[in-house]
């Protein structure tokens, strides 16, 4: 049975993981991976891997509305770091700007996203950055 993550976090490791092989990563292409990974992922576990609600990627052009927007700024552009979000910490007063994490990955969840990414890799981000 696999997890659900929110898919601000897996659109966070794809950001991290492809920058870090220096392939080119941007909102276009967020949204194909993630579509990948939601199809895999109720192939394998049944479900969807994300909290958020998914959409058709031919009819409204997004997977994940939330991840849409987030990197909306981006255009076509690449992408360097993850998309930020608020965050206070229990018992703090101060709210925190970060980048949003990496989730957890089971062993089987990451084989599924690392296939996700590898086909990618070698099938669309031929451009370096």
């Amino acid at each position: 049975m696999g997890n659900v993550y929110s898919a601000q976090n897996v659109a966070a490791y794809f950001v991290y993981e492809l920058n870090e092989v220096h392939a080119f990563v941007n909102q276009i292409s967020i949204q194909y991976l993630l579509g990948r990974v939601d199809a895999m992922w109720k192939k394998a576990f049944g479900h969807s891997a994300f909290s958020e609600a998914t959409h058709d990627l031919e009819t409204t052009g997004y997977i994940v509305k939330e991840v849409y927007d987030a990197y909306e700024e981006y255009g076509t552009n690449h992408i360097s770091l993850p998309a930020k979000e608020w965050f206070l910490k229990f018992g703090e007063f101060q709210l925190v700007h970060r980048t949003y994490g990496v989730p957890p990955f089971t062993k089987k969840e990451e084989i599924i996203v690392k296939k996700v990414l590898d086909r990618y890799r070698h099938s669309y981000a031929d451009v370096a950055v």
